[in-house]
């Protein structure tokens, strides 16, 4: 019903920055909000950011305010992630996350894109 698709991911230094994008495509009407969560290696899948599609709205986890800002375009139906000040700590797979409805809400989810922080 949604397919989400990630891109931007790849290989940076330390200090470096990336923007990961993530297009939404299909039955988007009801979308609540979209985000962005990670997993890093040998461990559980993270929550990043978010952002409330109408409102545009965001919040962030702890560990990356600061550093990383999550940024939309309704008219793409795309979130973006730009990610500044990279640490080896961000290696992940990180996946683009679309959730539908406010009540009983549906999940969706892209394939991932990995980004690779280098010391």
């Amino acid at each position: 019903q949604v397919q989400l698709v990630e891109s931007g991911g790849g290989l940076v230094q330390a200090g470096g920055s990336l923007r990961l994008s993530c297009a939404a495509s299909g039955r988007t009407d009801t979308t609540y909000a979209m985000g962005w969560f990670r997993q890093c290696p040998g461990k559980e899948r993270e929550f990043v950011a978010r952002i409330t599609w109408n409102s545009g709205n965001t919040y962030s986890a702890d560990s990356v305010k600061g550093r990383f800002t999550i940024s939309r375009d309704n008219a793409k139906n795309t979130i973006y992630l730009q990610m500044n000040s990279l640490k080896p700590e961000d290696t992940a797979v990180y996946y683009c996350n679309a959730r539908l409805g406010k009540v009983a809400p549906v999940d969706y989810w892209g394939q991932g894109t990995q980004v690779t922080v280098s010391s």
